[in-house]
């Protein structure tokens, strides 16, 4: 019998590190939307994180294999657009709720192939946060902003996939900076074509700095460092966590408030996911 494979000691708190950072970073991205524009964020954010990642790391990347190429190219489109979308979709919601919806996407992964019945709950639980989140009456939310974030989430899915697969054939850090540098092709044309980034200045430049820093470079890197030891069954399990440090930061930073129902919504999604993930078969 084989050994059971042993998880670092650093890996669990990396990943918490990494949401803390990831959602503090996106409440600091949506207080510069009315200056920047979304686009213009957004670019920053991507173009930023790889000049930073690429003279951390300095990665040779000269003998690239075709299939190292085609992984990060796929990781970085899933990046680029995860990113963009997901700013435009919290243009209109709720951070926290905004990353919940999004989450339906690790979820959604999480239940595919299944064939348990136990599983159906789940898939229900999180139908039923769906349904609380959907704008009735004077919701705070709106539909075009959910449909928007659940998109986001699939390109979240996707990162998760094919994140998995690079972090096997290349170390971390080349990996990321990679992915970031085949994602800034797909969003610096967007923002210079927006005219969003004409009236950067230095202070906008240490903004946006720190949002890179804090939403891509950072949390990536430790994201893709905790692949490698922990399985996948945990790191799902650790991820179920975004929408609740969602919520928070976006109360604190952004004085977000979300009334009950909302909350619960959440709760449903965030208990789906764990539901989810300690029984579907790997």
């Amino acid at each position: 019998m084989l050994p059971k494979k042993k998880i670092g000691i650093s890996a669990i708190p990396a990943v918490l590190l990494s949401m803390i950072s990831i959602q503090s970073g996106a409440s600091l991205a949506k207080q510069l939307f009315p200056v920047l524009g979304i686009s213009g964020v957004a670019t920053l954010r991507i173009g930023m994180s790889a000049i930073v990642l690429f003279g951390f790391f300095r990665p040779d990347f000269r003998n690239l294999k075709q299939k190292e190429l085609l992984l990060g190219l796929g990781y970085g489109a899933c990046l680029g657009a995860m990113n963009l979308i997901f700013y435009f979709a919290i243009q209109r919601i709720p951070l926290g709720l905004g990353v919940t919806l999004e989450f339906l996407g690790p979820l959604v992964l999480a239940l595919m192939g299944s064939r348990k019945a136990i599983d159906l709950i789940w898939a229900l639980l999180a139908g039923l946060g769906i349904f609380l989140i959907t704008p009735r009456g004077d919701s705070s939310a709106d539909m075009w902003g959910i449909v928007l974030a659940i998109l986001a989430g699939a390109f979240w899915a996707g990162y998760i996939v094919i994140g998995g697969k690079i972090s096997k054939v290349m170390k971390s850090g080349d990996a990321v900076t990679l992915g970031m540098l085949f994602a800034s092709l797909f969003v610096i044309p967007i923002g210079v074509l927006s005219g969003d980034l004409y009236i950067l200045n230095g202070n906008l430049l240490l903004l946006g700095l720190a949002v890179a820093l804090l939403t891509s470079a950072i949390p990536f890197s430790l994201d893709m460092g905790a692949l490698r030891q922990l399985p996948s069954k945990t790191f799902s399990i650790l991820m179920s966590l975004h929408p609740a440090f969602a919520a928070l930061s976006g109360l604190i930073f952004l004085n977000e408030q979300l009334n009950l129902i909302q909350g619960i919504a959440i709760g449903c999604v965030i208990a789906a996911s764990i539901g989810a993930t300690l029984t579907v078969k790997k």
